[in-house]
C-alpha cells in the first residue's frame, strides 16, 4: 500500500506525529493544500490535527522550510471526517499546510503591524518555486497528477457552501491538486486564491510571469537598438483599460507590463499578439517618415 520514497528530501522530522497517531497506509494520488492562518509553525494540538507536511517561509533566505509529520503515503489528520458519507483524511490524500493566510482581513492587519507573512493570492515567486518543487517530487515519485481541474476561490467566498466544494462522488474520483475548500464534509475556505496554475506550470518545467509584484514584465524579443518609446493603455479581458504597454517603435520590440489584476493568461497573450501587429504598423509608419 505504500511505495516510493516516503520522506521529502530536506524536510525536518522534528515534529513527527506518526509514531503517536499511526494512520492508514495508502497510495496517495491527491495533494490537498491548506493555510495555517498563522505566522509560526503550529503545534496542531499535539499532532491530533496535523497534516503530512508544513511549509514555513524563511523570508531572509527566500525559501520554504519543510517539516514532515507523517509519511507521504500515510493518512494525516487535518480534514474533518464525518460519520458516514465519504472518507477524507484516509482517501489517498497527502496534505500540506502553508504557514500564512488566505484571509484579506488578516493580511491587511498583519501588513499594518509589520508582520512578514505569506498571503496566498500574492505569493512571492520563490514560494511558488518551492511549492512547485514539492508538486514535482510528488508527481515523479508517487504519480500525483500535475493537474487540478477545480476552481480556487478567494476567501471568504471560499468558505462553506462555496460552489466549488466537491460532492462525495466527485471527491472519490478526484486525482491531482485541490484545496481544503474543495473537500466534502468540510466548511473551511483555505487556501483561498492559491495560484495553483502557476505552481503546476512551474512543476511541469514551464514558466509563468511572477505573481509577487503588481507589474509583470515580459521581454518580447532582444533589443538591439533604441528608438522612440510609446506608452499605450490596453484593456484587460473584461474590457477595462488598465494595462500600460510600452513599446519601442523603431524595433518592434518592447516590454509588456500586465497588471496582476488580469489573471487570464490567454487574454494577455492575445493582447501581446495585437501589440506585435500594432508595432509592425508603427515601424512601417516610421520607415515612411510619418
Amino acid at each position: 500500500m505504500k511505495s516510493g520514497p516516503q520522506r521529502y528530501p530536506g524536510a525536518s522530522t522534528a515534529y513527527w506525529y506518526q509514531t503517536q497517531f499511526g494512520g492508514d497506509a495508502m497510495e496517495s494520488n491527491v495533494v490537498v493544500w491548506h493555510t495555517t492562518e498563522g505566522t509560526s509553525l503550529p503545534d496542531y494540538s499535539g499532532g491530533s490535527v496535523a497534516p503530512n507536511f508544513t511549509a514555513k517561509p524563511d523570508f531572509a533566505a527566500q525559501r520554504l522550510v519543510w517539516y514532515q509529520h507523517f509519511d507521504f503515503d500515510t493518512s494525516s489528520r487535518a480534514l474533518v471526517n464525518q460519520a458516514g458519507g465519504v472518507e477524507t483524511n484516509t482517501l489517498n490524500v497527502c496534505q500540506v499546510e502553508i504557514v500564512g493566510t488566505c484571509d484579506p482581513t488578516t493580511h491587511a492587519k498583519w501588513t499594518k503591524a509589520g508582520y512578514a507573512h505569506l498571503y496566498t493570492p500574492e505569493l512571492p515567486d520563490w514560494a511558488i518555486r518551492d511549492l512547485a518543487a514539492f508538486a514535482k517530487w510528488a508527481h515523479d515519485n508517487h504519480g500525483v497528477p500535475l493537474t487540478s481541474g477545480v476552481t480556487f476561490k478567494a476567501y471568504p467566498g471560499s468558505y462553506g457552501a462555496n460552489g466549488v466544494r466537491m460532492s462525495g462522488s466527485q471527491w472519490n474520483a478526484f486525482k491531482g491538486h485541490c484545496g481544503h475548500q474543495h473537500v466534502p464534509e468540510n466548511d473551511h475556505g483555505d487556501p483561498g486564491l492559491l495560484p495553483v496554475a502557476a505552481i503546476l506550470t512551474r512543476a511541469t518545467g514551464g514558466s509563468m510571469p511572477p505573481t509577487n509584484s503588481t507589474e509583470t514584465s515580459m521581454n518580447l524579443q532582444d533589443t538591439v537598438a533604441l528608438g522612440d518609446w510609446v506608452t499605450k493603455t490596453w484593456p484587460d479581458d473584461k474590457g477595462v483599460a488598465d494595462k500600460k504597454i510600452t513599446v519601442n517603435t523603431a524595433l518592434g520590440s518592447g516590454y509588456a507590463y500586465a497588471r496582476r489584476g488580469a489573471e487570464n493568461t490567454d487574454a494577455i497573450l492575445k493582447q501581446l499578439e495585437a501589440l506585435r501587429t500594432e508595432v509592425a504598423q508603427m515601424r512601417a509608419a516610421v520607415a515612411k517618415g510619418a
